[in-house]
């Protein structure tokens, strides 16, 4: 019996569990209420989560496919097409062939979607930091190896 089949069977029933003792319920609740807290700000530059989210790796790893860029931003392909046309015509990330497979094309962040972004930034580091408030380095490290962890253990992609 594998590590997972083991888990499956000592986990109780939900109704047993309950929703706070649930991880993806609240990874689920942290994540709404992080992209909730962002919307003011994000809907005045015109943008939307799936746009914040590709400016944001896009700051981080310029140059990416549409592919990846989905991976990474954790966003639908298709929706993640639509919102990159939508960067495009705002001027905030240029798209070029790629030169190694001329099928494909590669996204990069132009200097107002840096701009952008860094208008963004202040807003997402303050609730990064909200979320992390009276949780001490040592503790936030440890829920960051687990969650590196948890990923590991259920991604599909080697990104």
């Amino acid at each position: 019996m594998s590590k997972a089949e083991e888990l499956t069977d000592t986990l109780p029933d939900l109704s047993e569990v309950g929703l706070n003792g649930f991880a993806p319920y609240l990874m689920n609740r942290i994540m709404g209420r992080y992209n909730a807290n962002l919307r003011t700000e994000i809907s005045a530059l015109g943008l939307s989560t799936a746009k914040m989210r590709a400016l944001a790796v896009l700051s981080v790893k310029d140059g990416l496919s549409i592919g990846e860029l989905a991976v990474y931003a954790v966003v639908e392909q298709s929706t993640l097409s639509r919102a990159l046309e939508g960067l495009l015509e705002q001027g905030l990330i240029s798209r070029e062939i790629d030169t190694e497979d001329h099928r494909s094309s590669r996204i990069y962040l132009t200097g107002p979607g840096r701009s952008a972004y860094d208008r963004l930034w202040p807003q997402m580091k303050a609730s990064h930091n909200r979320m992390f408030a009276g949780i001490d380095e040592a503790e936030r490290q440890a829920f960051l190896c687990t969650l590196r962890k948890m990923l590991a253990n259920i991604r599909i992609h080697e990104i």
